[in-house]
Parts: structure tokens; sequence; C-alpha cells
């Protein structure tokens, strides 16, 4: 092991930091807690205090009040700030532990005749809360240990603060072997998650994609388009199916990993055209379904389906079918000169709410197109040439 993996708990930085979200997170979780913990111990002390009871007199009603105050607008910090917490994760762990730590100090001064405990127990339990860096972790340790036998050299006897020096020596070693071995466990937990997650993603990327063209395949691209229409929408919409034209005659005559060629060729002018981020694969679940992006999937053998979005009008819509258009017809390679497909479209008004409906209807207007001549682009009422 290397000076630097014992800093990440026996890992490597680049392990530690896949997990840095989780170990912010579950820090925020725990200084919430202890914080809470805390406000309520020195409550309770306060109530002694103003009751005069266990030997708590009223001299340290301004002890527990100053801490309860501290403690309630770190709290306050805590739970109503969230992300400035956990962006701010080291300063809030640092400000926690010197608050309990302290509070041990200046409970330890408060009792110069006896052993310090309080310290002691604040010392351990702050070693298995946070999740820092081993030399962070061990500096804060020593930092605190160190002020903590100032003061009890200060304010109590040299037989009294001697006994406080065997015992910190104790508490501290344990301490920082015990923060060794819990967080260590706790980031092997948080990688093993992280690598989970990762699968369940690349899982979610193979059943929602294409192999072939890397377009959504049917089954994902119909589940988001019906997400979209069930939420309102008043821009523009229109739904597209292309297929190609004499497919079947290149797969017989030129084989078919020519036609499968001509198949991933179609899938790239279409993310071309569309301008589709192709990192965007990554974050299939988190996508905003509320921006207007178009979408692009694979139905099929050589059929395809177009979610148009972001457009104005049908002019605009049209145009860009056209560029698809003209972009397929100037395809040459292995004597593929042009490939032609037709096209059909439907516009979607804000009642639609069914994905299938608007299916049937570009399914409609792409058997117009078949019909009529081919190479088209087909709306319910106008058509378009390849050659235009």
């Amino acid at each position: 092991m290397t000076y630097r993996s014992f800093n990440f708990y026996g890992y490597s930085r680049e392990s530690y930091k896949e997990c840095s979200e989780l170990i912010r997170s579950t820090n925020r979780k725990h200084i919430t807690i202890l914080t809470t913990w805390f406000i309520l111990i020195n409550l309770l002390y306060l109530s002694f205090s103003y009751l005069n009871l266990f030997g708590v007199n009223e001299e340290k009603i301004p002890f527990y009040g100053s801490y309860v105050i501290i403690s309630t607008i770190f709290e306050i910090w805590l739970l109503f700030f969230p992300r400035s917490v956990i962006r701010h994760n080291y300063l809030a762990v640092f400000a926690s532990i010197l608050i309990l730590l302290s509070y041990g100090i200046a409970a330890s001064i408060a009792q110069p005749y006896m052993p310090a405990t309080m310290f002691l127990v604040l010392l351990v339990l702050t070693s298995l809360s946070f999740i820092g860096n081993m030399y962070t972790m061990i500096f804060l340790t020593i930092l605190g240990v160190t002020a903590f036998l100032v003061t009890s050299y200060s304010f109590k006897t040299f037989s009294i603060a001697y006994h406080d020096t065997y015992n910190v020596a104790v508490i501290s070693t344990l301490a920082i072997a015990l923060h060794y071995t819990f967080q260590r466990t706790r980031v092997a937990q948080f990688i093993l998650y992280q690598k989970d997650l990762q699968v369940q993603r690349e899982l979610e990327i193979k059943s929602s994609f294409d192999a072939l063209t890397g377009l959504l395949n049917r089954g994902k691209l119909f589940s988001i388009a019906e997400q979209i229409l069930h939420q309102k929408h008043e821009n523009y919409l229109a739904l597209c199916l292309l297929d190609l034209d004499g497919f079947k005659q290149i797969n017989d005559n030129l084989g078919h990993q020519m036609g499968d060629k001509v198949i991933q060729t179609v899938g790239k002018t279409i993310i071309a055209s569309l301008d589709l981020n192709e990192d965007d694969r990554e974050k299939i679940s988190s996508w905003d379904l509320k921006a207007p992006h178009s979408l692009a999937g694979r139905l099929g053998g050589d059929e395809f389906i177009i979610f148009i979005r972001g457009m104005k009008s049908r002019t605009e819509a049209t145009d860009l079918m056209q560029k698809i258009l003209n972009s397929l017809n100037a395809v040459k390679f292995d004597g593929i000169n042009g490939i032609h497909a037709s096209f059909g479209v439907t516009e979607i008004c804000p009642s639609d709410t069914d994905i299938d409906n608007a299916y049937k209807r570009a399914d409609e207007a792409l058997y117009e197109s078949k019909r009529a001549s081919k190479n088209q682009i087909h709306f319910s009422t106008e058509s378009i040439s390849g050659d235009a």
C-alpha cells in the first residue's frame, strides 16, 4: 500500500473521487444527526441548570446556552441550505468537529479535579462519523488533542493532567485506527454502489438504443414520446416515418453486410441532421423531456422514425426532412449511388395525447409517399420530390 492509497483508505484517488458525491451527502447526513443530538443534550443540561438538578447549577447556563445558540445556527444551515453544505463539505465537517471538540475541552476545564471523559467520547464519535482523508483526519486529531492537553496542563493538577495524557494517547490511537477501518468499509460500499449504478446505466443504454445505428429503439422512443404528449405541448410537433426505397434489392444484390452499412449510414445522417448529441446516451435516465430536442429511432429493418420538436412551422419541418433526404440521395460508396427513402409526416396538435394515433396517421402518409413515386416527403396534403 502506498502513502497515496493510505490517504484514501486503501483505494486509488480516482476510485475515491468517483464516490465524492456519496461521501459529501453522507457527511451532511451525519453532521445533521450529530448536531441535532448535540442540541438536545445541551437543552437537557440547560434545563438541569435552571432546575439546579444533578449537581448542574445556574452558573452553567451561559455555557450550555451559548452552545445551543451556536449549534442551532449551524443546524439551520444544514437543514435549509443542503446544496451549500454539500458544496462546502469540508467546511461543514471542520465546523462540526470544532464545535464538538471545543465542547469537550470546555467541559474538561469546567471539571479541573476530574480526568476528562466527554472529550474522549467526542473524539471517537467524530472519527467514526466523518469521511475525509486519512492525513487530514490525523492532522485534526493531533490538533484537537494538542489543544486538549494544553488546557489540561493549564487548568488541572499535574497528576490529573498526566492521567488525561495517558487516556488521550490511547483513545486517539484507537480513534485513528477505527477511522481508517470504518471509513475504508464505507468507501468500499460506495465503490460497489457506483459499479452497480454503472452496470444499470449500461443495461439501460443497451435496452434503449439500437445497436446498429445508435438511434433509440422502437419501445424507448414510443415511451419517451408518450411522456412528452402527456405534458402540455403548444409548440409545433410532428411525427415522421422514413422507409428506404429498394432496400431489398441492396440486400439481394450486394449482400446483407452492405445492407447493414446502408442502415448505419442512414442512422448517422439522421443524427448529424438533427444535431443529436451522442453523449446524451450516457444520461438517458435523466433527459429533460421539456427541452425542445428532436428524437430519432429505428423501428426495425429499414424503417426509421423521427419525433420532430424545436421547429416553428411545417415549413421548417419540411426543410429538415428535405435536408435529410438530400443527404441520403448524395451518398455514394461501394456500388451505392444514392440512398432513396420515402417520408410520411403527420403534424401533432395540442389535443394529441396518444402516440399510436399519430403513428397511424404518419404511416398512412408514408403509404401515400410510396404509392406516388417514392423518394419524397409526404404530408397529408402535399408532397415534395427528392429531386427538388
